[in-house]
């Protein structure tokens, strides 16, 4: 089995310690930085999404593999920045305004970034005026919401509103999930998708990036 395979391995697996090791073992045998990311980490999260749609894998074996995943990440990061990488698009994400909740957005955050995004996660009780301020700072292709109550969902409404009036709208798309949000919520408010779990949200952003 080759390094990259095992790297993938210990992500699938969500064995930490071991992914940092292959991650700098391979970056010693002289292994591109671009195709340890590709062919090791976003490889092994391609296949934990497969297993999570397949009910192979649940919340809690995703989660351990994204930070898996991100331990490879964390070392493999200055080496990708060195050799010019790019992401494949940037994406910011935060609960919405009033609402605690993080461990869905938490997991859509590593799932994207093993998928290769560039992640600026701006955390909880969100409100729309910190997202403008992120959407102007670092030019997002696409803005994630998240909400877990019936009360807060409506600020998602009202951060689209925001963009709108602060004239961001039409720079990006904007996804929306979490347990109380529907398909029929986001053509309501006029987002352009909504994704029932984290390894559906990367599919679904992946889609809405200009081709």
């Amino acid at each position: 089995m080759s390094v990259l395979e095992m790297l993938a391995e210990s992500v699938i697996s969500g064995n930490a310690s071991r992914a940092e090791e292959l991650t700098l073992t391979a970056l010693g045998e002289g292994i591109e930085p671009s195709e340890i990311l590709n062919k090791g980490l976003i490889a092994a999260m391609d296949i934990v999404g497969v297993k999570f749609r397949n009910n192979e894998f649940y919340v809690p074996e995703m989660l351990v593999a994204a930070r898996a995943m991100k331990a490879g990440i964390k070392v493999l990061r200055p080496k990708l920045v060195e050799t010019g990488v790019k992401p494949i698009g940037r994406f910011v994400i935060g609960t919405v305004k009033g609402d605690l909740h993080d461990i869905g957005k938490n997991l859509v955050s590593m799932m994207m970034e093993g998928a290769g995004f560039e992640v600026i996660d701006l955390g909880v009780d969100v409100a729309a005026d910190k997202f403008v301020a992120a959407i102007r700072e670092h030019k997002p292709q696409v803005v994630g919401l998240s909400a877990l109550l019936t009360t807060t969902m409506l600020n998602m409404k009202d951060a689209i509103s925001a963009f709108e009036a602060a004239d961001v709208r039409d720079q990006i798309k904007v996804v929306i999930g979490g347990a109380p949000v529907t398909p029929q919520y986001a053509e309501e408010i006029h987002a352009d998708g909504y994704a029932a779990d984290a390894a559906s949200a990367v599919d679904l952003v992946k889609g809405l990036l200009p081709a």
